[in-house]
């Protein structure tokens, strides 16, 4: 079993990183080009140019930004709000990293590697929250027991 200060500690890591890239993603994008892939090709230029970059007007990486945050948010929130803040905000960012990768696959039919990352660390901030709100959950939120008073 992992301990809860551990699961909050990867949780923040895992935010930080995902942050990271879609900071990136979003500030290469922002004056109309691409982020950079590392091992070449033109997957990240192709999924960047793709009508599916933006969302009702608000590129996805943005929208990103915004789910890494609240994962940051919600792993400094002890107790039960913060474990189901992140579970929930964790399960939307994992559907839709999964939207998003089954667009580039079967749609766009390329490959954004900086998007593959932040898909990966979604999908590892979910297993974190998800593991934190099983072992953890439920504490905070249950109603008391009441003892009963035939000494047992």
């Amino acid at each position: 079993m992992f301990a809860e200060r551990n699961l909050r500690i990867a949780a923040v890591l895992l935010a930080v990183a995902g942050l990271a890239v879609a900071t990136y993603i979003a500030i290469a994008e922002s004056g109309g080009g691409a982020p950079k892939c590392i091992a070449g090709g033109g997957g990240c230029e192709t999924v960047a140019n793709s009508k599916y970059s933006d969302l009702a007007g608000v590129n996805v990486a943005v929208l990103g930004i915004l789910g890494y945050v609240l994962l940051l948010a919600s792993a400094a929130i002890p107790g039960d709000y913060g474990r189901f803040g992140g579970f929930l905000t964790g399960l939307i960012g994992f559907g839709f990293s999964a939207y998003l990768t089954y667009l580039e696959l079967f749609v766009i039919d390329a490959i954004c590697q900086w998007c593959v990352a932040s898909a990966i660390l979604m999908a590892l901030s979910l297993a974190v929250a998800a593991t934190r709100a099983l072992a953890y959950g439920g504490r905070e939120l249950a109603p008391p027991q009441i003892q009963s008073s035939h000494g047992r």
